[in-house]
């Protein structure tokens, strides 16, 4: 019941009518820790508000105090059920002004429960912000240009809040709101991976964060499977390698995650590791959680510096290049009897580890590729062991990544007692591993298991097509495309322009509260630098990512710009994706082409050209609700950047049906 997410609830006559000593009493019972003087003052400078402002509605509400946004990883001071509209009301208690951030907060809750929380999705929603030391103030009251019923944030002074109501009340439409049916309503989130690896660190669980309608496939299933695996190797003392599937923004990150934090402790024997060779992925996760650490422990009036904090969470989210550097050095097996390897379709084949090797670790003579040696590292262990691999499809974006085959045909020449689990859509086209897998069912019998497939993307939660419709557009499928184009552009905007000014404004448009944004490139798109985007200008993606609207060198202020290679694996919830001469259109396929000195070349290397139309793959799937495409009109006095370059790309995104502004 999404009442008990609530340290308070009460009608609002059973409120009015309870002493507020009473109130105070069950708020900091259900709080579950000392509350310190401030805080207890702001519960009490909010009751008195409130029992002022709701009496004339004493038959026609209900209020929650400190009700939890577990997205958000934040409790909303008071949300208020009046009539026929659901109040969002954060109180800044002996605050004067109304600040952006906190205008921002308040608008987060609302979205929150509009996109998340089923019963609400049909509700009108209106968050308002109180500063309880300002002066008679009670902002126009303007609905948004979304059309979803929530109300652009609202400020309030206390003495004002009766008076606003009762306007919002006038000015909404909709009948009274059955509390009951309300608080019946599941809340099926949906979080970006930053927000789902804060809320899985503070031992929250994967069922928290997952879908649980019949349309998707629970990342609790494959969570649990999974665990299952691992119990039993550990019970039967196996060894044993896994393979999860998922199509873009699936949840395999997720998976990984809460595995590994449901295994932190390095006295277990169970203890895990998440390891990924994306530097940027790991870098701000480690970040967010430190900076979240040190905010939830000051929550509770606890001081922890981030530095202490980092110690804990760089042991469990590691790089798999300095996991493979320390096993390098020593031979012994590792501490972790279970390893998590995200993006495993990343790992470097043999040609690009032998150089790499001789160049930079000064070993001319090692013959292994990365996934062989990452085995043998667990194979060390005399008693159990457990590799998962979590494999991404079409997603290899650099050169030397092996794909997932060179797993397997390592598995196939080295480890014949391992036991091998995989979820059957490794069978399919974009992991290329079809022959490698029928290679190995000839000397080894093979485990599938559909719950370790993820088929459905939760990074939209608007619409869950949009990968599908990315694959058909950069296979070319103009049927294909056009087809699930309209199953998602009802809810998932997708416009195209050729204008850099008419897309930034159209991104600053759509997003509301902190709703993040920004522009995405090729690293290739080496001709956009008359627009002020240089691909090879150093960018930082920590500031990028979770810096503030404040800060120049975030994604918001639209000037750094991100390739793939800072992008994979995150996401942002609109985009700006900004097509280069790099992938052209031409008559029926894609021509592939990079900068090198003054002039464009063509790209023949069928791998090449792959990890180029996967990077575009990547740009096009990172927008959670929505994304601008554009095409710059290029110019007749540049042969580099010459009209009949962009044109031609420009036509066919029109051609699937996408709409220009």
């Amino acid at each position: 019941m999404i009442t008990e997410r609530a340290y308070y609830s009460a009608s609002i006559e059973n409120f009015l009518l309870a002493a507020p000593d009473t109130i105070l009493g069950e708020l900091t019972r259900r709080s579950g820790h000392s509350i310190e003087a401030s805080q207890l003052g702001a519960w009490q400078r909010q009751v008195e508000i409130l029992k002022v402002a709701l009496p004339d509605w004493i038959n026609k509400g209900h209020v929650f105090f400190e009700f939890s946004v577990p997205r958000l990883g934040r409790r909303i001071d008071v949300l208020a059920i009046i009539d026929h509209v659901m109040f969002i009301l954060e109180f800044k208690v002996g605050e004067t002004h109304f600040s952006r951030s906190a205008l921002d907060q308040v608008w987060d809750y609302a979205l929150d429960l509009k996109n998340f929380h089923e019963t609400s999705h049909e509700v009108e929603i209106a968050p308002i912000l109180i500063a309880t030391e300002a002066q008679p103030e009670f902002s126009t009251i303007a609905s948004s240009a979304h059309s979803d019923g929530i109300f652009l944030p609202i400020k309030a002074s206390p003495s004002l809040l009766k008076e606003g109501i009762r306007d919002v009340l006038l000015m909404a439409e909709g009948k009274q709101i059955d509390t009951q049916h309300w608080a019946s309503g599941r809340y099926k989130p949906t979080p970006t991976i930053i927000e789902a690896a804060s809320t899985l660190y503070g031992q929250h669980s994967v069922e928290d964060l997952s879908r649980s309608d019949a349309g998707a496939k629970n990342l609790a299933l494959t969570s649990a499977a999974i665990s299952a695996l691992i119990a039993r190797a550990r019970s039967e003392r196996v060894k044993a390698i896994c393979f999860v599937t998922g199509v873009p923004g699936a949840g395999k990150t997720l998976v990984g995650l809460d595995i590994a934090t449901k295994h932190m402790d390095a006295k277990n024997e169970m203890h895990s590791v998440y390891l990924s060779g994306n530097g940027p992925l790991v870098s701000i996760l480690r970040e967010a959680l430190a900076r979240d650490e040190v905010a939830r422990k000051s929550a509770v009036g606890e001081k922890l510096r981030k530095g202490e904090a980092r110690k804990s969470i760089d042991a469990f989210i590691q790089n798999v290049h300095h996991f493979r550097d320390e096993y390098l050095a020593d031979s012994s097996a590792p501490i972790d009897h279970v390893v998590i390897f995200d993006e495993a379709q990343r790992a470097w084949n043999l040609d690009q580890t032998t150089q790499f090797m001789a160049r930079k670790k000064g070993r001319p003579n090692f013959n292994q590729s990365e996934p062989d040696f990452l085995i043998s590292c667990m194979d060390r262990h005399s008693d159990w062991a457990v590799v998962i691999c979590l494999v991404g499809g079409g997603q290899e974006i650099n050169t030397g990544e092996a794909g997932i085959s060179e797993w397997l045909s390592a598995v196939q020449r080295n480890y014949a007692d391992w036991e091998v689990h995989i979820s059957p859509h490794l069978t399919d086209s974009e992991y290329n591993a079809g022959k490698d897998i029928v290679e190995l069912k000839g000397l080894k019998e093979i485990q599938f298991n559909e719950d370790l497939h993820l088929a459905v993307s939760m990074r939209s939660f608007r619409a869950e097509h949009v990968s599908s419709f990315v694959k058909h557009l950069l296979d070319r499928d103009t049927s294909l495309a056009q087809a699930t184009l309209r199953k998602i552009e009802a809810r998932y905007p997708i416009a195209v322009t050729r204008d850099f000014s008419v897309a930034k404004k159209w991104l600053k448009s759509q997003a509301r509260g902190t709703e993040r944004f920004g522009i995405v490139v090729s690293s290739q798109a080496e001709r956009l630098k008359p627009h002020a985007i240089n691909v090879r200008s150093p960018m930082d993606p920590v500031h990028w990512f979770l810096d503030g609207k404040d800060d120049v060198r975030s994604s918001y202020y639209l000037e750094d710009v991100a390739t793939e290679f800072h992008v994979q694996g995150l996401e942002l919830d609109w985009a700006c994706v900004v097509w280069d001469a790099d992938l052209r259109s031409g008559t029926k396929d894609w021509r592939y082409h990079q900068f090198k000195g003054n002039k464009w070349q063509n790209i023949h290397k069928t791998e090449r050209q792959t990890y180029l139309k996967n990077a575009y793959r990547v740009l096009l799937t990172r927008a959670r609700q929505g994304m601008v495409i554009v095409v710059p009109n290029g110019d007749q006095d540049d042969p580099t950047r010459d009209a009949s370059l962009y044109d031609p790309i420009y036509e066919y995104l029109l051609s699937v049906g996408l709409l220009p502004i």
